[in-house]
């Protein structure tokens, strides 16, 4: 499938634009915080845990170290990990696909501790718990 130079150009109009949102010029990892720093063309610094990040969470100093910025400012790449992150998400506070985040959302929330829900889980154990599942052969 060949690109025509219309396209090529709509294609750098919207990366031109995407980056005026704000892009990457540099990216270091901060041992002594644990956390990734971003800096931006506009002197913002986007600073977080790396834990937070798919792809990042259990790596190391050392691999989390390697940091790549891409030519365009517009992604972020950890060659050791085989990570990456797009800017722009990140400066909307996504790290990760809809999926991961999805998954750390619910892990989240089912670690909360409110009181409405130590109240029925022990209600709930009281009446002998959880049923069990019924296994099939």
């Amino acid at each position: 499938m060949a690109i025509t130079e219309r396209e090529l150009a709509e294609a750098k109009a919207r990366m031109a634009e995407t980056r005026a949102a704000g892009h990457a010029v540099s990216a270091r990892y901060d041992r002594r915080r644990a956390r990734v720093v971003v800096g931006l063309q506009s002197g913002v610094e986007l600073t977080f845990p790396a834990r937070l990040a798919e792809g990042l969470a259990d790596a190391s100093p050392d691999d989390l170290a390697d940091i790549e910025v891409s030519p365009a400012g517009l992604g972020l790449h950890w060659p050791k990990l085989d990570a990456d992150l797009y800017v722009p998400a990140l400066l909307q506070g996504v790290f990760g696909s809809k999926r991961w985040m999805a998954r750390q959302l619910g892990a989240e929330g089912g670690r909360s501790r409110t009181a409405v829900k130590v109240a029925a889980s022990r209600a709930n154990g009281r009446k002998g718990g959880r049923p069990r599942k019924l296994t099939t052969a």
